[in-house]
């Protein structure tokens, strides 16, 4: 994208280390070497818990630990087939269900994808997004205040506050074997799509507000081509499986329309 779409509102920060960023997308961290797995969080999406991960064991890299699959889970071959044609295939081409795969588990790994993605963004924005320079979570003239569950009173967060309560919230959903089994022949729950799009419609509100607030300081630090690839691919998953309402992505249509015009200009070449 062209960097005419956002301008830089607040003072000028650290900037975003770009050596966080290059490279990492495609599920590098979490589709590794499988660490323990994550102690399984107490609720599917809608859960009260607010527990998560003490200070101490989080990374300097990511706001929270990357989210880890067990080793032999029901995704291993999933992953397998994916990492064989990670990267030669147009980003639109690489978010579409694979041959023979199953709808809920890859809309489940590449959730788990997204989360550390997002989660490694939401980190590298850490010494320019803080209580100072972003006291209200916005996107432009769009203000998103905090509920963890349905009948509780909205909060006005901070944006870091924000970022930090929505993914402590999204990990206890992914931990939680009861809404995203790992066990082969566990079935998904009912409300397993409609948890995913409540988890979609919150992420994306990080990407709105890092383009919004912060894309001057990405670009400053040459991290705006990674941002730039991290939404394309978080956008066109999101339209190919229709996980959140237009009315909800309106924070960043014009970015979106764009995204839209290069997918459909690159179906014509293919053509």
């Amino acid at each position: 994208f062209g960097s005419s779409h956002f301008a830089r509102r607040r003072r000028r920060g650290a900037g975003a280390p770009a050596s966080l960023l290059c490279g990492y997308y495609a599920g590098a961290a979490v589709l590794a070497a499988p660490r323990s797995a994550m102690e399984d969080g107490e609720a599917a999406a809608g859960a009260a818990d607010r527990g998560g991960p003490p200070p101490e064991e989080r990374r300097d890299a990511t706001l929270l630990p990357p989210k880890v699959l067990p080793a032999n889970s029901r995704y291993t071959q999933l992953l397998m087939e994916r990492q064989k044609t990670l990267g030669s295939k147009e980003l639109w081409q690489q978010v579409k269900l694979p041959p023979g795969a199953s709808e809920e588990e890859w809309l489940a790994l590449t959730t788990v994808d997204m989360f550390n993605e997002i989660n490694l963004l939401a980190g590298a924005v850490q010494d320019i997004c803080t209580e100072a320079t972003c006291p209200i979570m916005n996107a432009g003239s769009y203000e998103f205040m905090w509920a963890e569950q349905g009948g509780q009173a909205p909060q006005r967060l901070s944006a870091p506050k924000y970022f930090e309560a929505l993914l402590l919230w999204v990990d206890r959903q992914l931990s939680d074997e009861s809404f995203l089994p790992v066990q082969p022949g566990v079935p998904f729950p009912h409300n397993f799509r409609k948890g995913i799009k409540v988890i979609y419609k919150r992420l994306f509100r990080i990407y709105a507000h890092i383009f919004h607030s912060h894309f001057k300081e990405m670009m400053e630090q040459e991290a705006d081509a990674h941002l730039n690839h991290s939404f394309k691919t978080f956008i066109y998953f999101v339209k190919e499986f229709d996980l959140v309402e237009p009315k909800d992505l309106e924070p960043l249509k014009d970015l979106i329309a764009l995204c839209m015009r290069q997918k459909n200009e690159s179906l014509r070449g293919a053509a």
